[in-house]
């Protein structure tokens, strides 16, 4: 029976590798293929720049280089086209090293496998040899586990200790915001909450099982229930639980529940959201935001800004989010498509952006870029705006740099931006202002008629 399941075990590995192999196979045919598209894509590049010199030049060689492409060109093609359709086929067709990569993870696999099955197969004929010798008993494995479990424990634990001291450092600095303080407070408390609990469990998790290990000398004691621990276990984390959910409620209300003339103080930017893009908008010199209406949008007017509203006349294109430090900023977050996140790490700021629907958020710069630099000692150090909801394909891209600035240097930079009402954006404002007004004298005309 152990000679036949040898044989089948012998027999399945062989057709994996078999299987394994010929599913390789296309990957190199793909190899070359793509290699036979990017000498392709060379040549007809190299033949595009050789007639793009002749005709520069004005001599003959411009027809022999034409007909010379013509001739390798399909009819009704063009060297231009072919060259972006073998762009895109070489955009579309995977790296053949990861197929490579994942047959060789895969037989790797199967290689630990083996061993790990040759070493227990050895240890288990070892112990047989000893014993049939009568040099001992074959080894005590309940032992063995309790010792693994722990320098298990040991090695967890420092390793938790070792990536608090390294990995936090690199992941948390101090809040560029002012309710940034009161969100890492919160943090902290609740991270050394469950530390606590996370090193206490583990201790007794891992000491029960060595201490606790099986033996021959004591027999488990059955113990089912009891009442005492129950309420322990359940009262004390759900007191805990209680008080950290309450403790975020209320630093939350503090946050996003400004009062309506703090709000209506702070500096008002609109941030809008689309595929793949982020538009800023500052309210001006009256600081009030204008109107806008899905009806409205044109190709020269993205945002569907209602130019009626005579507070959107001053509203300026923002290039990046430039900011004065100490002074309270009011966003306003919308989404042309689909639903987006505004997120701002350094700042602790995040806000869905949903499509039909403002929201907000208030928050004070509290550190320019300049002196987070030097807190971080780090010169190249730059605020980011990001999405934090996967979006599509071009998420990664949809981020912008925030600056920090003084009052004196966000006003310089507030005066060298463009207005969204601009020249070309009057002309389209003035022409569908006399179409409707064309449109409404013909309806009082025909009103007019009727009676």
């Amino acid at each position: 029976m152990r000679y036949r399941k040898y044989i089948n075990f012998r027999t399945i590995f062989g057709l994996v590798m078999a299987v394994m192999l010929s599913l390789q196979s296309p990957a190199f045919a793909q190899s070359g293929d793509s290699t036979a598209a990017k000498n392709d894509t060379s040549a007809t590049v190299s033949s595009s720049e050789l007639q793009a010199k002749a005709d520069s030049a004005g001599t003959n060689a411009a027809d022999t280089t034409g007909n010379a492409v013509a001739a390798k060109t399909p009819a009704g093609t063009s060297a231009t086209s072919n060259a972006a359709q073998a762009a895109q086929e070489e955009e579309k067709s995977i790296d053949p090293q990861v197929y490579k990569n994942f047959f060789y993870y895969v037989l790797l696999f199967f290689l630990v496998c083996i061993v790990v099955g040759i070493v227990g197969k050895i240890i288990h004929v070892y112990e047989l040899t000893r014993e049939m010798q009568g040099k001992g008993k074959r080894v005590n494995w309940n032992k063995f586990n309790g010792i693994l479990f722990l320098i298990s424990l040991f090695v967890g634990l420092y390793g938790a200790y070792w990536s608090y001291v390294h990995h936090g450092s690199l992941a948390w600095h101090e809040a560029a915001s002012e309710h940034g303080a009161k969100i890492d407070s919160m943090f902290i408390t609740t991270t050394v909450i469950t530390t606590i609990v996370f090193v206490l469990t583990h201790i007794l998790l891992f000491g029960f099982s060595f201490i606790y290990k099986s033996s021959g000398k004591r027999k488990a004691y059955f113990y089912p229930h009891n009442n005492l621990i129950e309420k322990i276990w359940t009262i004390v984390p759900a007191i805990v639980l209680t008080i950290l959910v309450l403790f975020g409620f209320f630093t939350w209300r503090s946050i996003t529940n400004v009062p309506d003339d703090v709000a209506k103080n702070a500096l008002q930017v609109e941030i809008t959201g689309e595929q793949f893009a982020w538009t800023v908008r500052y309210g001006g010199r009256d600081n009030k935001i204008g109107k806008r209406s899905i009806k409205l949008t044109t190709p020269l007017n993205g945002l569907g800004i209602d130019y009626n509203d005579k507070n959107a006349w001053d509203d300026i294109m923002g290039s990046e989010i430039v900011l004065p430090v100490g002074k309270p900023v009011r966003f306003t977050i919308n989404s042309k498509d689909i639903l987006h996140s505004f997120y701002m790490p350094d700042f602790r700021v995040q806000m869905n952006a949903v499509p039909g629907m403002a929201t907000h958020f208030q928050m004070t710069p509290r550190f320019t870029t300049e002196e987070m630099r030097e807190k971080l000692n780090n010169p190249e150090f730059d605020y980011v705006m990001l999405c934090a909801k996967i979006c599509g394909q071009g998420h990664y891209n949809m981020q912008k740099t925030v600056r920090i600035v003084s009052e004196a240097e966000y006003k310089e930079w507030l005066a060298s931006q463009t207005y969204f009402f601009s020249d070309d954006v009057k002309k389209e404002f003035k022409a569908s202002q006399t179409a409707n007004q064309e449109g409404q004298a013909k309806d009082n005309k025909q009103l007019a008629l009727n009676y």
